[in-house]
Formats: C-alpha cells, structure tokens, sequence
C-alpha cells in the first residue's frame, strides 16, 4: 500500500463488542473492536445510498426545477439558482453541528428528523406558486433536512470500514448519481401528463419509502461521545487539514455546477428542445454511478484519496476549459459523459478524504463536519457566482466556464499540499 492511504488509517484495538462499551467520556481514548470491513458494515452502506439518493440525487436534479421556475416565474438565471445553492449551503454548513449530534449518539434520531423535513420540503414546494416560497421551501427547509442526514451518513458508514473505505463511501455517495438520474426521469415522464406539481409529489412518496427503509436498518458502530467540543479549533493548526479544508471550498464552488447549468446550456446556448437538453442531465448523473465506483477502487488498491483526488480535480478543470468549444448536441452529449464521470469520482474522493484527517474514530463526525461547514459557504456562492457570470455575458457562458476551470484547479493545488504536508508528518 502507499503511504498516504496507510497514515489516513485509523488506530484501533479490540475491546468488547460495541453494544456492551458504555458512553466514552471527553478526553478519554476510544477502544473498540476494527473496522469489520464488510457484514453488517454494507447495509449500512444501502442506507446511505438511499440517504444521498434522498439528498444530493435531489440537489443534482436540480437543473429541471430551474428551467421550471425560470419559465414559470420569469425569474433571472442568477435569483432561481440561490435556492439550489442554498440547499447545498445549509446541508454542508450544519455538518458541523449534525456531527458532532453523531458522535454523540444521535445518529437515528438525525434521520428521523431530517427526513421528515426533507418531506415537508417536496410537498410544500409542489403548491407553493411564489418564489419565495420556493425558496424557504426546497431552499431553507430541504437544506437543513438533507443537512441532518449527510455528514452522519458519511461518518457512520466510515467507522465500518478501513481497507475497502473509498469503495464503501463511492456506493454511497452513488446514491447522489441513482437519484439524480430517478428524479429527473419522473420529471419528464409525468410532468406533461400530470403536471410539475404532481410530478413533485410523486417525487415525494419516493422520498417517503426510502426514509421508512433508512429508519429500519440505520444502526451505528461506536459508542456515543457525549461531551466533546463543537469546534476543535486545534485541527486547524494541523497543515494538512488546514490545506484540505481550503481545497474542499474550492472543489465545492465547482464541483456542482454541470448539474446546475448542462441542460440550460443545451436549451439556450445550442437551442435543443427543453426534453432533449434534459438527456444531458440524466447522462452526467447516471455515468457518476461508475465514475465514482472506478476511482475509489484505484485509492483503495493503489494510490489512496490524497493521490487519486488530484488528478481527478486537474481533470475536473480542463474539462470546464474544454466546455468552451462544445458547439453541438453531438459535443454536449459527449462532454456530459466525461464530465459526470470525472466529477463523480471528485465527490466520491473528496468525501473519502475527510475521515482520513483524524485518527480518532470518536471525533470522524465533529471533524467531518467542521471542514464541510467551511465548505458550505462556496456552495452557498459558486451557482450564484455562477448565474451572475452568465447573466453579465448576455447568456454566454465563457466566464463562468473559465472561473470553474481556474477554481478547480486551485482546488488540486491545495489537496497536493495536504498530502505533501502529510508526508513530511511522517518524516
């Protein structure tokens, strides 16, 4: 094995199984059983599949409820896309405090609630005929339910799992590529039959059967931490994660953006009709599925998340650069390939990198959380960003294609300091 993926492990020794370990005080070290590397660890891996499929599989969908919204209210580009980035926003930026609620043993409650949030969200958007209402809607209240379920989801299923972690987290985080292909289809198929509203609601009880499984099945490793800080400031201190929390905002400005703008660019910039451009969406979802499983396999047999993540990043960039010249269906369907393919695998490696910052299993959510909440604030910005750059190039998209290019390469640039900064630890 490489050394990067050898020091993200976690340090762990045998104790008694974890339904006898009592509460783990603060300060105390933890001492359970390692990682089981699969069993019980792989449902927990289908619940956390079904928890993106719920979460980002939604948020990546969310270029049909922009050109729904854009053509129904008449609203500029740059103000529909403030409710998709402001789900993404509160669902980062409570990582920290949905964190640390796992640590302290709260991991079913978290989904309990943030689901039935979630509900409310789909159904009351499906009346609301405002904008604002939209936007507290699917924006506020869907972010803080899709905020509750992520960083636990993440975490719980990284404390199952050492040697085959990135291959674990990647079928997770699949569930956002599953989703985001199953939400856009109902869409298209329903909404000229029923109409949009309804199209939602199917979407909805969709949302209501996963949840009903998530409940039944979700069960976490470790024993709770009841005390502990909300923030620990010291991390901040540590190189690598100081580099790792400033090349995960980056990423986050950008990583997200085709599946905001690939279908509208379609529709306004090569004039394809609304349910031809929408193809491109569900092509870039579906083909994350493999994007993300191929390059977890390469981190967990070769090269581990440090190393694997900043090509896929170099990538990443010169595929926003190569957008430029894309001047036909033909280049379009092509680059929506390429590009959920490479930003599968930079969503699926990024979220493997985190659970590798801390040695401490009992901290893996506080200190997940803490990064995804600095993140929060460039998914709060980068669609928005994004739009406005559009909107001032008169619906051209070469600025936002070159800031996305130069955001995500800077993006490489500081993970590559992570891991150099992680070598010379070791040293």
């Amino acid at each position: 094995m490489n050394s990067d993926k050898e020091e993200g492990s976690v340090e762990v020794t045998a104790a008694s199984p974890p339904s006898e370990i009592e509460a783990v005080p603060a300060g105390r070290p933890v001492d359970i059983e390692p990682p089981p590397d699969g069993g019980r660890g792989w449902i927990q891996v289908f619940v956390g599949h079904l928890a993106l499929f719920n979460t980002f599989g939604w948020f990546n969908s969310y270029g049909i409820f922009q050109d729904y919204y854009t053509e129904e209210l008449h609203l500029p580009l740059s103000a529909v896309s403030w409710t998709g980035s402001v789900q993404v926003f509160l669902l980062a930026c409570i990582g920290m405090f949905s964190g640390r609620l796992f640590d302290a043993g709260y991991f079913r409650s978290l989904i309990a609630v943030g689901s039935v949030l979630q509900l409310v969200a789909v159904f009351t958007a499906s009346i609301a005929t405002e904008y604002w209402q939209l936007f507290l809607a699917q924006g506020m209240c869907g972010g803080l339910g899709a905020g509750l379920l992520y960083c636990p989801i993440i975490a719980c299923v990284a404390t199952y799992f050492s040697r085959k972690r990135a291959l674990a987290i990647a079928l997770v985080t699949s569930g956002g590529a599953t989703g985001g292909t199953v939400f856009p289809i109902i869409a298209q198929q329903l909404s000229d039959k029923v109409g949009f509203p309804w199209a939602m609601r199917v979407m909805g009880f969709v949302f209501m059967f996963n949840a009903a499984v998530m409940l039944i099945f979700a069960r976490t490793r470790l024993p709770p931490r009841p005390r502990g800080p909300l923030v620990e400031w010291a991390a901040f201190k540590e190189l690598p994660y100081t580099f790792y929390s400033a090349g995960a905002f980056c990423l986050l400005w950008g990583v997200y953006l085709i599946y905001n703008y690939i279908n509208h660019y379609g529709r306004t910039v090569l004039g394809m009709e609304g349910e031809t451009s929408l193809n491109t969406l569900f092509i870039a979802n579906a083909v994350g599925v493999p994007g993300r499983i191929i390059p977890a396999l390469v981190s967990d047999a070769y090269f581990g998340p440090f190393r694997t993540l900043v090509p896929l990043c170099v990538g990443a960039s010169i595929l926003y650069f190569g957008w430029i010249g894309v001047g036909s269906e033909s280049a379009l369907y092509a680059f929506a390939v390429v590009s959920g393919l490479v930003n599968g695998g930079v969503q699926t490696i990024s979220m493997t990198g985190l659970p590798t910052l801390t040695k401490d299993l009992s901290k893996v959510g506080t200190r997940s959380g803490m990064i995804m909440t600095v993140g929060s604030f460039a998914c709060l910005t980068g669609p928005p960003i994004a739009g406005a750059l559009i909107d001032v190039a008169g619906g051209r998209y070469l600025y936002m294609q070159i800031w996305a290019g130069c955001i995500m390469l800077l993006s490489a640039c500081f993970v590559t300091a992570s891991w150099l900064a992680r070598q010379r630890q070791e040293i």
